[in-house]
């Protein structure tokens, strides 16, 4: 285990728990300690985007470059730093907690890094088709230092009945933590006026799909 406080709470997961039962999608300040923000914040800082990928759209032998649709450069998460370690023992925490309390069968998580330069976005998608992923719950862990008005960079949400209808724009200030179903709510981000730096994630289930597993990454 890392020697890094990872929640804020002695409780952490009350609030992200309820909201999933009661609406499927929840926004929580300070879920993570200041000091595991930070300590992720300076991993990715110190990462160049020659260290990183452009992102894509689809996974496996369906992943291609949109960049008509998205702009961002990704790298995945692996607990090689104490940082990492720490960010994804305490979301294995809460896939634990999901499981005991909401039943979902959750088997692993997954998350990347994201940066967004000045300019980039990530235009209207949902995370996962039904019935053609494993993706069950989306997570977006926001590290920006001192984000304002006019920085953009929203996280915009769609009521998962008409897409046409926002259920919020929500500011990507450090240490705000986003959950939603994966397969149930359309999402983007808009077009941020400096770098912006986030953890995108997923919680997976095990299923066969068309006697194939959902494919890592």
């Amino acid at each position: 285990m890392s020697a890094i406080v990872p929640f804020t709470s002695q409780t952490p997961f009350d609030k992200v728990v309820a909201d999933i039962r009661e609406k499927g999608w929840s926004i929580i300040d300070d879920f993570f300690s200041s000091e595991m923000v930070d300590a992720l914040m300076g991993d990715i800082s110190e990462l160049d985007n020659g260290y990183m990928k452009q992102a894509g759209v689809g996974r496996s032998n369906d992943h291609q470059l949109a960049l008509n649709r998205r702009r961002d450069y990704i790298r995945w998460i692996d607990p090689i730093t104490p940082a990492r370690t720490a960010f994804l023992d305490a979301m294995r925490e809460l896939r634990l907690e999901f499981n005991r309390r909401l039943f979902l069968g959750l088997w692993d998580y997954e998350a990347h890094f994201a940066r967004y330069e000045e300019g980039a976005f990530y235009e209207k998608h949902v995370d996962a088709f039904k019935g053609k992923s494993n993706r069950v719950l989306s997570t977006v862990l926001y590290l920006n230092e001192a984000w304002v008005d006019g920085d953009g960079g929203e996280f915009v949400l769609f009521d998962e009945h008409d897409e046409n209808v926002e259920l919020g724009r929500f500011f990507p200030q450090k240490g705000r933590l986003a959950v939603f179903l994966s397969e149930e709510f359309p999402h983007e981000v808009l077009k941020a006026q400096r770098t912006r730096h986030s953890i995108a994630g997923w919680f997976r289930v095990n299923n066969n799909i068309q006697n194939n597993l959902d494919p890592d990454q």
